[in-house]
């Protein structure tokens, strides 16, 4: 075996060690910090009545009676809108960043579409579909897609200009320069944009279900409200959280697999 391959080896653990104790003492931050906010949750339960702040044996309580159906109605509602918006917005960020003159003429009508409140966009759903599925898709992709769009734009105008000659000079096909280049260039901010976006996702979707839906997290907690029941509405707003945090969690994951050279800094 060779020095370099010694040194390469001897580094590769290295890394894979400070990798292993950052992400222990950050799961012992992690739980301090939740078990912290456990307890003084309950200890103000204990303070107040259940219909003001509900104790954890309540919530949990009320989550077993939760409509298992909803969460995933909600949870798909968001995945297929989010998934669609990324294959759009990705697409549409590779035509732009081929041609500067066509995103000068884009860029201001992104920063438009960026500006519009959400709660906008929901009114225009609902006055301009009738069916309530496409509404809360509508809303979702509108939200989500430019945010994709202009983060994979960004980073592919990260790209340093001497790699694209080099890549160039090498005459690769179309599909050869998009996996070996494009690609891996943008696949930091890929991954950070699908974290902003599920957490904006899920917030959204829950106020487009409140217009119009029958079912779905937020239509529970249409009904939740109808019937004075805190108990009800915190324990909605805990799947929705659990939702995100492994959703996050599952990215995160991605991004150690993927981005684990970034350690190495």
């Amino acid at each position: 075996m060779s020095d370099l391959e010694s040194e390469t080896m001897a580094l590769s653990s290295r890394v894979a060690e400070t990798s292993k104790l950052s992400q222990k003492r950050f799961n012992r931050e992690a739980a301090i910090a939740l078990g912290g906010l456990a307890l003084g949750w309950q200890i103000l339960a204990l303070l107040t009545p259940d219909f003001v702040i509900p104790g954890w044996e309540v919530i949990f309580r009320h989550i077993l009676q939760l409509k298992p159906s909803w969460i995933a109605l909600t949870t798909l509602r968001v995945f297929v809108a989010i998934m669609f918006s990324f294959v759009i917005g990705f697409s549409v960020a590779i035509w732009l960043d081929s041609s500067p003159r066509l995103q000068r003429y884009a860029d201001p009508l992104l920063n438009v579409v960026m500006a519009i409140p959400v709660i906008c966009w929901i009114l225009f759903a609902v006055l301009w579909f009738r069916g309530v599925e496409f509404r809360i898709f509508f809303v979702l992709f509108v939200v989500c897609c430019p945010v994709f769009l202009v983060d994979m734009l960004n980073g592919m105008k990260g790209i340093p200009t001497d790699w694209k000659e080099m890549v160039h000079s090498l005459r690769p096909k179309k599909l050869q320069y998009f996996q070996k280049l494009t690609l891996p260039a943008v696949l930091p901010a890929a991954l950070t944009s699908w974290k902003v976006n599920l957490s904006l996702a899920i917030r959204v979707v829950t106020i487009a279900e409140l217009v119009g839906a029958t079912s779905g997290i937020g239509y529970g907690l249409v009904v939740a409200q109808g019937q004075f029941s805190i108990a009800d509405i915190f324990a909605w707003t805990l799947v929705l959280v659990a939702i995100l945090l492994l959703t996050q969690f599952c990215i995160s994951y991605l991004e150690n697999r993927f981005l684990s050279w970034r350690d190495i800094a």
